[in-house]
Parts: structure tokens; sequence; C-alpha cells
């Protein structure tokens, strides 16, 4: 198994395209992470993450030759085919309504949550990512989408772009107006804290 740690992607897939179940093994462990926190951060929901981590590497077991390495690489190709999975799941759900309004955030300043101690430290700055990760889930889908894949999956824009299947500027374009979405309702949420402390 320590060879295999070593291959790339494509040829793990291959392997495991052989019947290679070491290599399955390998490459999901390698990447599954990955692809359910993309599906995660997209959702806001562990069970659609959950359903389309699943399906994405059954297909893959299953079908392998479904991924053409010219047209980009695995990994790509597995954030691409999460996305679709992940919008056709929240069109099927209609318990899922994506939040528009960020909610929790209690408006201290750095230099207020240094002051506090450890404890009150932790809950504020638990409060500030649940806080952004609502910002975020409240985005409209395409601004969402480049704010997941280049700001907390890293890709980038040419990568984002191959998973969007759009340009380049196209992607950058989305990406700085969702920046500007998020300071905008990040800032009007710490005022309105700001406002009811005082």
């Amino acid at each position: 198994m320590m060879a295999l740690t070593n291959l790339a992607d494509d040829e793990l897939l291959r392997l495991a395209a052989s019947g290679n179940e070491e290599a399955f093994s390998v490459l999901y462990q390698r990447r599954q992470g990955a692809v359910y926190r993309f599906a995660l951060q997209m959702s806001g929901s562990s069970y659609i993450a959950e359903e389309v981590t699943q399906e994405i590497f059954l297909m893959l077991l299953s079908n392998s030759s479904s991924y053409n390495a010219s047209r980009g690489t695995l990994v790509s190709y597995l954030y691409g085919v999460a996305r679709r999975l992940v919008w056709r799941r929240m069109a099927q759900s209609r318990s899922h309504f994506p939040l528009a309004v960020v909610e929790g955030e209690d408006g201290r300043t750095p230099e207020q949550l240094v002051a506090l101690p450890e404890v009150e430290r932790d809950l504020a700055r638990d409060e500030a990512v649940r806080s952004l990760r609502r910002a975020i889930l409240g985005l409209p889908a395409g601004y969402r989408e480049a704010v997941v894949l280049c700001d907390l999956h890293e890709l980038s824009y040419s990568e984002a772009a191959q998973v969007l299947g759009c340009a380049i500027g196209t992607v950058r374009s989305r990406l700085h107006r969702a920046r500007a979405l998020l300071a905008e309702r990040l800032a009007a949420k710490t005022s309105a804290a700001s406002r009811c402390l005082a």
C-alpha cells in the first residue's frame, strides 16, 4: 500500500478500474474529504454532502471511463460532478432553504476578543466562523461556487473555471462580487450587533 500512496490520481484510478481495491482505497482516502467539504460548503447539509460523496465514488468505481484526463485533472472532475449532484439534490430537497440573513455575530473587535478569557474567545471565534458559513450559504449560487472553490478549497482561477465550465474572467468576476457581498453583509451584521450592545 505504501507504494500506492506515491502514485498520481490518474494511475490510482486506472488500477482501481482494473480491480485493485487498495488503489481505490488510497484514492478514496486522498480525495473523499475534499469532496465532502465542498458538498457541505455548497449545500449546508451534512446529509447532502454524505450522499453526494458516496454517489461520486460509487460512480467512479463502477464507471471510471466517465473521467477523461485530457479534459482536466481528476480533482477538477470530482468537484465538477459534486457541483452538479449538490445542485440536483438541493433542487429535490424541499426542506433546504439557503440562508439569506447572516446571524450570530456579536460585533466585538479583535482587541475585545483578546481581552476575553480563552473559553469566551473560542466561543466567539466559533460563532464568527458559523456566521461566515451562513453568509457564504446566502450567496447566489455562482458566487458561492467561486468562493468555495477558490477561497476555501484554494483552487486556482484556471482550475475553478474548469470545474464551473466557464472562462477564467468569469471566475474572477464572480469571486470579486462574492467577496464584496460577504464583506457588506458581515459589516452590516457587525454594525447591527454593535448597536444592540450599546
